[in-house]
């Protein structure tokens, strides 16, 4: 069997500050942008990984959700707890310079060695998502 990740995605209420986070915090180029307003689907990945791709989306466009579901939704990611994601890179501290430097970003863990023994570090996108950058060799 052959399975590959192809899209994860991503809630964001301001399309704006999502996409020049992950576009110019992390260097991801844009794929798609569908929509407008805050009913916006901005499709970004890594330049040198065309078929791996982060969807950006409007978490509450599901005409099924409830407005106690919607409350809830926009609860958890003030409180950042509802979406993460982990991405990797070969030198985590200059990544976290990069990102610091070309981002007003909440860093939430600075490059640390961990236990189990990886570094990395984290941040909070624009819409309150983790974000942890992994050194992988």
């Amino acid at each position: 069997m052959d399975i590959t990740i192809h899209s994860s995605f991503l809630p964001t209420t301001d399309p704006e500050a999502s996409l020049a986070f992950y576009r110019d915090a992390l260097g991801f180029e844009v794929r798609q942008d569908v929509g407008q307003g805050t009913m916006r689907w901005i499709t970004v990945g890594p330049p040198d990984q065309p078929g791996t791709s982060i969807v950006l989306y409007p978490p509450t466009a599901d005409p099924s959700i409830t407005e106690d579901e919607q409350r809830t939704i926009a609860e958890m990611m003030a409180k950042g707890t509802f979406a993460s994601i982990m991405l990797a890179t070969a030198d985590v501290d200059a990544a976290f310079e990069r990102v610091q430097g070309a981002a007003d970003v909440e860093v939430m863990q600075e490059p640390t060695d961990q236990d189990w023994g990886r570094r990395d570090c984290a941040f909070r996108d624009p819409a309150g998502n983790t974000v942890r950058l992994q050194q992988v060799p």
